[in-house]
């Protein structure tokens, strides 16, 4: 089990790496971007992962 703080320390990683491709994205040639983007789009993901464990959840997962 991770600690909070690692959590947040692994979220702004993933921050860093978002902004770090969009800058590569705006200078990537065109036959780049739909791979840079894809990538982009897989942070985003893990990212709204990790920011839903940090606002502590509860109550069932299930309906």
């Amino acid at each position: 089990m991770r600690t909070e703080d690692q959590v947040r320390r692994k979220a702004n990683e993933l921050l860093m790496l978002k902004q770090s491709l969009a800058s590569r994205l705006a200078s990537a040639a065109e036959e780049e971007k739909p791979a840079i983007q894809r990538d982009i789009d897989q942070l985003e993901e893990k990212i709204m992962l990790l920011e839903w464990v940090l606002n502590k959840p509860i109550g069932s997962y299930h309906i």
